[in-house]
């Protein structure tokens, strides 16, 4: 892998994975056409997940330190007998339903491993999952939604939105267009709808990177390629930074449907050409 071809991937997967247009999908069709082959690939695919979760970390940092503390004190409660108390301020009943909403995720993932794995390698499959990202981004601007916040919350919308993101593993389908529409229908502010999709995509990325790192090491990990990784992992923390930011505002302006002509153009264009031209 050269230099050139880990600052595109990083760009695309730091661009893609935030934005709602299939970081998947997009490095699927990436290396399918880049024709990047060998044992180090899908290591450097987990490690531009790493520099992703960077960028989550940057941008939500203070919401992230503030999870972190509540947690412990929530185990200080248990242990003091005082019970979870999940609802006793916003920031422990919004951890809370984080991780409910990584259950559903997570089950979903698991069962359908073998399945997503295989429609990485299918064109035809990338290209319907980008159209459907079209089409529920375009609905997710139609929607009328009741501007819950994290105190209105219920368990129903956490797994609403888990299993929203565990669908959106299939390549094609964006993530945070999944998260921020299943938020959207079950009635979430938009502004915290966005927050809530990006928050959750820590444990899911954390997952992701744990799951798939042993087999991607055990193929083997060319040290030759450092420099090209590390400047890989740079770039998907910078751009995914940028897309973080960008996408709450796209979302504030309600104009999520741009992403929609995008992604219909796109998922048309990769069945035409595996229908046609492959």
């Amino acid at each position: 892998m050269t230099l050139f071809e880990a600052i595109i991937l990083g760009l695309v997967q730091g661009l893609s994975e935030f934005l709602p247009i299939s970081s998947s999908g997009h490095l699927a069709l990436m290396q399918y056409f880049f024709k990047i082959e060998g044992e180090s690939v899908l290591a450097f695919a987990v490690l531009m997940h790493v520099g992703t979760l960077f960028s989550v970390f940057i941008a939500y940092w203070g919401e992230i330190w503030a999870l972190i503390k509540e947690l412990g004190a929530t185990f200080k409660d248990i242990f003091t007998g005082k019970g979870p108390r999940l609802n006793s301020n916003p920031t422990r009943k919004l951890g809370a339903m984080i991780i409910v909403a990584t259950i559903p995720t997570a089950i979903i993932g698991l069962l359908g491993n073998d399945i997503f794995s295989a429609m990485y390698l299918s064109l035809p499959a990338i290209g319907t999952g980008l159209l459907i990202t079209g089409t529920i981004l375009w609905f997710a601007e139609r929607m009328e939604n009741k501007k819950l916040g994290v105190r209105d919350m219920k368990y129903s919308h956490a797994i609403l939105v888990g299993a929203m993101q565990g669908v959106a593993i299939c390549p094609g389908i964006s993530r945070s267009g999944s998260t921020l529409v299943g938020g959207l229908l079950g009635g979430l502010d938009r502004a915290f709808a966005i927050k809530f999709a990006f928050l959750i995509s820590i444990p899911c990325i954390m997952g992701s990177v744990i799951l798939e790192a042993p087999a991607a090491f055990r193929e083997g990990f060319d040290f030759a390629i450092v420099i090209p990784v590390l400047a890989g992992i740079i770039v998907a923390a910078v751009s995914g930074f940028i897309a973080i930011k960008g996408m709450i505002k796209i979302v504030s302006d309600k104009k999520l449907y741009y992403f929609s002509f995008y992604t219909w153009i796109l998922g048309a264009a990769v069945l035409g050409y595996n229908f046609f031209i492959a």
